[in-house]
């Protein structure tokens, strides 16, 4: 099981995050070096693959991702790939340089079952030097179907 920063100390902090390009900083994630985000163990995903220009997390709902209906929220779909999208572009960024998400789209398809697994995953579009563009999409790990799409500009701004 990879770690999960579980307090603002154990975070990686931006002094350091800025001596990796984007896609080193993503590597150290996926193989446990450094921590990953304390949301996704709240949202019950963990960063599966990153390449350069395409990130995957893996993930499945539980209850507590539900609206009032009984269905997945909405706000599962958008964060699952403003993750893989966002991260997707910062596969791109270079050494001394962060992100930040500016917006993001997405179109649900169809309701995912509680506890199914799914993949989430973002490809950049364009990354350049002030702005990112990434589209992703959520499938089913077992019957491959399409649940969501979405798209998303970032922002890319030099800190060191």
């Amino acid at each position: 099981m990879r770690p999960i920063a579980k307090s603002p100390a154990d975070l990686v902090p931006q002094s350091e995050v800025l001596n990796y390009s984007g896609l080193e900083f993503m590597q150290k994630m996926v193989d446990g070096t450094f921590p990953g985000p304390p949301i996704s163990e709240k949202m019950g995903y963990t960063l599966h693959e990153v390449e350069e220009g395409r990130v995957v997390f893996r993930g499945a709902p539980d209850f507590g991702t539900t609206n009032p209906m009984g269905t997945v929220h909405g706000g599962w779909y958008g964060t699952l790939l403003d993750s893989a999208m966002a991260c997707a572009v910062m596969t791109k960024v270079p050494r001394g340089s962060v992100y930040t998400t500016l917006e993001y789209k997405i179109n649900i398809l169809r309701s995912i079952p509680l506890g199914m697994q799914i993949d989430s995953i973002g490809v950049i579009d364009h990354v350049g030097r002030s702005t990112g563009i990434a589209h992703g999409e959520i499938r089913g790990v077992e019957d491959g179907k399409l649940y969501a799409t979405g798209s998303t500009t970032c922002i890319v701004m030099k800190l060191g």
